[in-house]
């Protein structure tokens, strides 16, 4: 099964809002609504629908930020990501993550890709372990922990 990525447009923003995680991981990660409305705030923000084949089964927001250290002018960062409920427990999650990755690589040619995550959120962890993040000890402004992925060229 491929995953494709959709920008978000006026035909498909209200099957986004309509996007949930478990009741679980509601501390976790963002709302749609409260995603979106950063990335109005916020021009370095691509919210994303993630889709297999017509249906879509999760949200992404990435982007390339900036200055935010001396040592690197820019970072590409995978900022929020969930699978909706309906759709956990099938490999999409995992998928997702594979083609994100690749598309990231691909819109930005970046060698980094950063991430955060609450330490308690052990299942993200594993996933994105698997996946070749690692922790870099950086904390973000809202106490999560910073992972980054070196991209083998």
């Amino acid at each position: 099964m491929n995953i494709i990525i959709r920008d978000i447009t006026p035909e498909n923003v209200q099957e986004i809002l309509q996007l949930r995680v478990k009741k679980d991981q509601t501390s976790f990660i963002e709302s749609p609504q409260k995603c979106l409305q950063d990335a109005k705030a916020c021009s370095y923000y691509q919210p994303v629908g993630l889709y297999t084949d017509k249906d879509l089964v999760g949200f992404a927001m990435y982007g390339e930020f900036p200055g935010e250290d001396e040592i690197e002018d820019k970072r590409v960062w995978l900022d929020r990501y969930f699978i909706d409920h309906r759709y956990q427990g099938y490999g999409l999650g995992k998928q997702s993550l594979e083609a994100l990755i690749q598309h990231l690589v691909k819109q930005y040619n970046c060698k980094k890709i950063y991430l955060s995550v609450f330490k308690d959120n052990v299942q993200a962890i594993r996933i994105y372990q698997k996946y070749g993040f690692k922790f870099n000890r950086e904390i973000d402004i809202n106490g999560e922990k910073v992972m980054v992925k070196k991209i083998n060229v």
